[in-house]
């Protein structure tokens, strides 16, 4: 790793105690650095996780944030959920605390070269196939950030030569200072997480962060076909290439194959690997059919564009599970997708009020108490040959730590339906 002195005998204080920032305690303690942690939740997860580093003698609060932990830090770490209004943010500014993410820390220490993919929708499946390409083509390579391991839980393990695809979010880059892809790949802009920005000019400035580092020798690949992409590309320093929709790919394989090209990938090796894949856990994965029935997990998709995608991509009729957090989008935009294609949708969740406001002119919903109940409705009132599809729009917080918690609570429930499940009439 590089820069590995740099962290020893440093008072460092890490705000968040879900994965990354255990990653990053973890990480800073094993290079000898004073590590502090502090967490406004006070839960089964964040008492489990404390336990382990209170054993190494690590301090951890829950359930409050202290003053003290960040003016005695020399260095400020926060996780992704942590909002920039957050009281530890605060009090760093006002101490005067370099503030950094956890894929700045990892990047630090990171003597291979980043690629990192950004974007309202995708984000997942671009990185997992650019992992992909990458490693059929003889590469050594780690597929991190948002999808899998934090950044901070691989980066002692990865060498010289190496390639890591880091799929990063917005709310990680709004805190990075020298972050510094060799490729960064901006893939689409929809609103998204608006309940964090106050419009889509804010939005698209935290996902320009992604490339403000770079130079002339690293590459920005920014999707054509996006209007907010086009005018992005002003004032990046970086080689910018364009990728749209072409021939029989689509954008995420066109996203690729860009990526691919640079790097010198074979286009057989690159078509290969689409011929192959067979999609992520919790983005339109198939659980089960029950007399007829089809239920699809799409946990992953926390945006409405994300749920237009995946009814755009059933034949059969739709019987829609939605709701969650709020993310401050408009739920109205999949009418014209749902129109004449989704029979009902079931709201579940904090948003569920929000959505069936937005829907119920032109769809007909049902707010239900939780998933549970949502899964064996729908059921009941689907017919043989419609499809289930979990889409829910939202974040998962109000109920799930995320999506992937999400998704398999989901496929649970539906796996005991199919023990149980009596024959439609």
């Amino acid at each position: 790793m590089n820069n590995t002195k740099y962290f020893k005998g440093k008072n460092i204080t890490v705000v968040g105690l879900a994965r990354s920032g255990l990653a990053c305690a973890n990480l800073l303690h094993s290079l000898g650095a004073c590590v502090r942690v502090t967490d406004i939740n006070d839960n089964t997860q964040t008492r489990e996780s404390a336990a382990g580093l209170s054993s190494k003698g690590i301090p951890v609060e829950l359930g409050l944030h202290s003053e003290d932990f960040i003016r005695q830090a020399e260095l400020v770490v926060i996780s992704p959920g942590v909002p920039l209004c957050a009281q530890p943010v605060i009090w760093a500014k006002e101490f005067s605390r370099p503030l950094i993410s956890e894929i700045e820390l990892a990047s630090m220490l990171c003597p291979a070269e980043i690629i990192a993919v950004s974007g309202s929708n995708g984000k997942t499946t671009v990185t997992t196939l650019i992992g992909k390409v990458l490693a059929e083509s003889g590469k050594r390579v780690f597929v991190c950030g948002n999808i899998g391991n934090p950044f901070c839980a691989e980066v002692e393990r990865i060498k010289q030569g190496d390639f890591v695809v880091l799929e990063v979010s917005s709310f990680q880059l709004e805190t990075i200072r020298d972050f510094k892809p060799k490729i960064a790949v901006i893939l689409n802009l929809t609103p998204n997480h608006l309940d964090r920005y106050n419009n889509m000019q804010e939005y698209l400035n935290a996902k320009k962060r992604i490339f403000i580092n770079q130079d002339d020798n690293d590459y920005l690949v920014l999707n054509a076909d996006d209007p907010f992409l086009d005018a992005a590309s002003l004032g990046a320093k970086s080689k910018i290439v364009f990728f749209n929709k072409t021939g029989a790919f689509n954008p995420n394989q066109n996203a690729v194959m860009a990526v691919g090209k640079i790097l010198g990938v074979k286009a057989e090796d690159m078509l290969g690997v689409f011929q192959k894949f067979k999609g992520i856990q919790h983005r339109m994965e198939e659980v089960a059919q029950i007399n007829g029935v089809r239920f699809i997990n799409d946990s992953k998709a926390t945006t409405a564009d994300s749920a237009i995608w995946a009814i755009k991509n059933i034949a059969s009729p739709i019987i829609l599970i939605a709701g969650g957090r709020h993310k401050g989008i408009a739920y109205s935009v999949i009418l014209e997708a749902a129109r004449n294609k989704v029979k009902k949708a079931f709201l579940i969740g904090e948003a569920r009020d929000i959505i069936a406001a937005a829907l119920e002119a032109d769809l007909p919903v049902e707010k239900t108490d939780n998933l549970n109940i949502a899964v064996k409705k729908a059921y009941e009132q689907a017919a043989p040959g419609d499809c289930v599809l979990f889409s829910p729009m939202c974040s998962s917080y109000d109920m799930f730590k995320d999506y992937a918690q999400r998704g398999e609570a989901f496929k649970k429930m539906v796996l005991d339906l199919s023990k149980g499940a009596r024959p439609h009439d």
